[in-house]
């Protein structure tokens, strides 16, 4: 079994407990950001009309609570209803710094059907640390957190 598929196991466990949603939502961005290292602040946006407003998270606190859709890479993500991946964040025109330290960014739209209902935002200080194996395992972990938005 791999370093992903025991933490896909793990977050279905978490998802199974008798606990609040967002309850679960913290304890998943928690083992995200424990398990794998270049996963510097993890957390989930909730979407409220045309915005996302942070919801759980882990690292860094953040000034960016509200985001509009089509603002930053999270707006974009929302808009396009599309996983971005940047990896550089200094080449990006449209990037909300949330920290001077993030060097990279991973944004995965959570999807109700064909509704954007929240996002999993990954932050990174290492340059060029997404791959495509990240997109898919974490693609796989919105699927996974999507009834409990």
């Amino acid at each position: 079994m791999t370093q992903r598929d025991e933490i896909l196991a793990k977050t279905k466990k978490i998802i199974e407990k008798e606990q609040k949603a967002d309850e679960k939502l913290q304890l998943i961005c928690e083992l995200l950001h424990r398990e794998v290292g270049h996963y510097d602040w993890v957390g989930f946006y909730l979407v409220e009309g045309s915005d996302l407003v942070l919801g759980p998270f882990v690292g860094e606190p953040t000034e960016h609570m509200k985001i509009s859709f089509g603002e930053g890479i999270c707006g974009q993500a929302a808009e396009r209803k599309d996983t971005f991946i940047v990896q550089d964040v200094s080449k990006e025109t449209n990037y909300l710094a949330c920290s001077p330290k993030v060097r990279s960014e991973i944004v995965v739209p959570i999807f109700n059907g064909e509704k954007i209902i929240g996002e999993l935002d990954i932050d990174s200080h290492t340059p060029s640390s997404f791959t495509e194996e990240d997109r898919k395992f974490l693609e796989q972990i919105a699927r996974l957190v999507a009834p409990l938005l």
